[in-house]
């Protein structure tokens, strides 16, 4: 472990519920600690669909990013927000279907970047993934650290997911979304997923979030996410349920989280 690693770790409070970790709870992953499981059940014991939603956002994003380098020949990618790595990261997805992907993740949590350095690492030799350790607050410094790896003169994907509930302002949401979408070239696309205000149940496991110790967490309509693409134009299917997002089954019942892939023209 590195001077720097070993500094963030000891930023680490086990004892206090963690976003990311609670999140990688509900995914099924072992990154976690007690503190963690008890929020995250908490939530789960009032709003059970929680961790439907977790995994089915892994499946969104896989979608996404395959649709991207397979059929829209996205070549590199802006993940912000990108959390505990996990199984199919996106550098693993992309670098499968095109091994020269270049993809930067953006987290602002120590114990994130403390995983991120360990683990995301490029899946094939031609490929570049490397780590920005940025708030999402501070698009600027994003661009500007990312441009070290991404050619902003060509296409890139920018990424959102599930993340944007931590800004309590619509209108900050909007204008980080937008400020970053502005600095990127035609032909870029912008791929995003929030959870929804679209049950009483899914407000209720909110609530439980916070009064287990987690962060609060800002539930949107699918209108107000809506907003975040003015300018772009959808890829079909357009803003909807993830889970019915080009689905590997149709049948696939609706969620709490919506989300959607946006083009720039």
């Amino acid at each position: 472990m590195t001077d720097l690693d070993a500094d963030l770790a000891a930023k680490v409070q086990p004892e206090v519920p963690h976003a990311a970790r609670i999140w990688n709870y509900w995914m099924g992953g072992k990154d976690n600690f007690q503190s963690d499981r008890a929020a995250g059940a908490a939530v789960a014991e009032v709003y059970p669909e929680i961790v439907v939603m977790a995994r089915q956002s892994r499946r969104f994003l896989i979608r996404a990013v395959r649709h991207l380098a397979a059929e829209a020949g996205i070549r590199q990618f802006l993940d912000v927000g990108t959390g505990l790595p996990t199984m199919q990261n996106t550098h693993e997805v992309a670098q499968e279907t095109a091994p020269q992907s270049r993809v930067v993740y953006v987290d602002n949590d120590p114990m994130v970047l403390v995983h991120a350095r360990a683990l995301l690492v490029s899946a094939t030799p031609e490929g570049v993934t490397t780590y920005v350790h940025a708030d999402y607050h501070d698009p600027e410094r994003i661009l500007a650290e990312a441009a070290r790896t991404l050619d902003f003169r060509e296409p890139v994907a920018v990424m959102f997911m599930g993340v944007l509930g931590y800004e309590p302002d619509l209108a900050v949401v909007r204008s980080i979304v937008g400020r970053v979408m502005a600095a990127t070239v035609p032909g870029s696309h912008l791929v995003l997923w929030d959870g929804t205000d679209t049950s009483v149940a899914v407000a209720e496991g909110a609530d439980r979030l916070v009064q287990s110790g987690g962060v609060p967490y800002v539930l949107r309509s699918p209108d107000d996410l809506a907003g975040c693409f003015a300018g772009l134009t959808m890829v079909e299917p357009g803003l909807v349920p993830i889970t019915r997002w080009r689905p590997e089954d149709p049948a696939a019942e609706s969620i709490d989280a919506y989300g959607a892939v946006a083009r720039k023209p």
